[in-house]
């Protein structure tokens, strides 16, 4: 579209969410350069020079954004234009949800109005206290600080895990203001096909190790990607289902064993993937959202990894128009 064909239309609020990749840490970090953010610095010069300028602005993007040139052009762009603004690095945690999803925010307002709160010149780690009430107020690395009588952090305890890791998980699931992943989770016994949903025997033999397992009573979960279900390592936690066999026992167990030893041992767990309604469950959509029955659980899966906390942005919308 042209400025003359941006001129004739009549808008109040930009909502943008720029390609991530040219900014996610694992990827090439190409920034400006890469040829997928010129729509999003197209969009940044038209502003300036609109006939009117859009009331309300609402951007997200992955953490990395908030160092890039992007979003230095960004806010040079937003302050030339006069906009008042308020950038926030936030993750469901914050309001509760047992998910970590850390997430680049930016609301702006155009002038002569101004945001219903103290703006600051540092990217806030949560809601304002004022528009956060009845809300924990936990940010996601709520874990709190390792005491400073654990062992090296390079002992191993069981599982790969350090006495760090162990304790920074002991410490999320110890905060009440934060739910338990069982209100999220669905009804196995009404459900026959749960089933297709357990680790695979080469997953659970390859990959157990790498793993970051929860179960029902969790007040945590990684955040989940897009290769969820396909990927293994950093996409996403899985869900122990017997919850009457301790995690520390089968692992510490498991050192000497044969590949079908290991495999009784590990299968006691129960471990599954999270369906995609307890995904979306976790990312706040609503108990009628549901997929087309053509959609694969493969592509279901894909979606809701490149998706938003419905819960985060209703709360920035609900925030910026007040």
């Amino acid at each position: 579209m042209t400025l003359n064909d941006f001129n004739k239309l009549d808008f109040d609020m930009i909502l943008m969410s720029p390609p991530c990749q040219p900014f996610t840490r694992i990827g090439l970090q190409g920034d400006v350069s890469d040829p997928r953010t010129k729509s999003f610095l197209y969009i940044l010069d038209l502003l300036p020079r609109l006939n009117k300028l859009p009331l309300f602005i609402l951007l997200e993007n992955v953490k990395g954004f908030e160092t890039s040139s992007a979003r230095d052009t960004l806010i040079k762009t937003l302050k030339e234009c006069k906009y008042h603004f308020q950038e926030f690095m936030i993750s469901p945690t914050c309001i509760g949800i047992p998910n970590s999803r850390l997430r680049y925010f930016l609301i702006a307002k155009a002038s002569p109005g101004s945001l219903p709160f103290q703006t600051a010149s540092e990217i806030l780690e949560g809601f304002p206290k004022a528009f956060n009430e009845g809300s924990p107020t936990v940010s996601d690395s709520y874990c709190g600080s390792p005491s400073s009588n654990l062992k090296d952090d390079r002992d191993i305890i069981y599982k790969l895990e350090t006495a760090r890791d162990l304790e920074r998980k002991r410490s999320q699931n110890s905060e009440e203001s934060v739910r338990r992943l069982q209100d999220f989770l669905e009804d196995e016994g009404h459900r026959t096909d749960m089933d297709q949903y357990l680790l695979p025997s080469k997953i659970l033999l390859r990959y157990a190790m790498l793993m970051d397992i929860v179960d029902p009573n969790c007040r945590r979960s990684v955040c989940f990607t897009k290769g969820y279900g396909h990927y293994v390592e950093g996409t996403g936690s899985v869900l122990q289902s017997c919850t009457d066999v301790q995690l520390e026992s089968v692992f510490k167990s498991l050192e000497g064993l044969s590949e079908e030893e290991k495999l009784k041992q590990l299968s006691q767990l129960k471990l599954r993937y999270f369906t995609p309604r307890e995904i979306a469950n976790l990312m706040g959509f609503p108990s009628h959202f549901s997929f087309p029955p053509n959609i694969s659980v493969k592509q279901q899966y894909r979606v809701l990894g490149n998706s938003l906390n419905v819960h985060v942005v209703a709360k920035l919308i609900n925030l910026i128009i007040s």
